[in-house]
């Protein structure tokens, strides 16, 4: 099986993105949620995003929010520096095909899972996104906990688009969950940090060797 691809999420200083998008990672997403501890503001993230490129020209740009009114969509176009928008509220998928459609970006949707069975709502967002990624529902916020869900539900998890996880993944894990379940891709925060936005460099180098072997 291929290395799944690995994205670093909630980066905010250019130096720090610059130096984890050298280590070769797919993806770095920034926080657009207001209220959020990683949160960046519209002209800091194009910046940062911008860094991430003259390093790494094959490396994502991932802007996270959650149900975007219409007001903000101009921030949240192509031209902006993300190639893509990670989706992480309560977006139909009706909403997230009419996003994908008039901002010109990829669209991942989120899932925060509270069962098995809600597992079962991935498969209405086939044509409406690029992408989901899927963690684990903790009451009152949108992502970012450490939280792991149960991987036993994730066991022969086959959806009919691309699939990241995200929630406690760790370096000195990520061999126990690779075992288990066969993600495309692998959504990092948390596990990586000292505190929230500030990201130890040497557990994101021990993860991406971990992850690339």
């Amino acid at each position: 099986m291929p290395a799944p691809f690995l994205k670093i999420c909630g980066l905010r200083h250019r130096d720090q993105a610059r130096a984890i998008a050298a280590l070769g990672v797919d993806a770095i997403g920034v926080i657009g949620v207001p209220g959020s501890p990683r949160a960046l503001e519209p002209a800091q993230r194009s910046r940062l995003f911008a860094a991430v490129e003259a390093i790494n020209p094959t490396c994502l740009g991932v802007l996270v929010v959650a149900d975007p009114p219409d007001d903000d969509l101009a921030s949240l176009a192509q031209g902006n520096g993300h190639q893509v928008l990670q989706l992480h509220g309560d977006e139909s998928p009706e909403r997230c095909a009419v996003l994908r459609e008039r901002l010109g970006v990829r669209i991942w949707k989120a899932l925060r899972i509270r069962n098995r069975a809600e597992l079962e709502r991935a498969q209405g967002y086939g044509h409406a996104v690029d992408a989901l990624l899927l963690d684990a529902w903790v009451p009152d916020q949108l992502g970012g906990t450490g939280q792991r869900l149960p991987l036993a539900w994730l066991e022969g998890f086959r959806p009919a688009l691309p699939w990241w996880l995200a929630g406690g993944i760790r370096p000195e894990g990520i061999h126990q969950i690779l075992e288990q379940v066969s993600p495309d891709g692998l959504d990092v925060s948390s596990g990586v940090e000292d505190a929230p936005g500030e990201k130890n460099l040497e557990k994101v180098r021990d993860l991406v060797k971990a992850v690339r072997g």
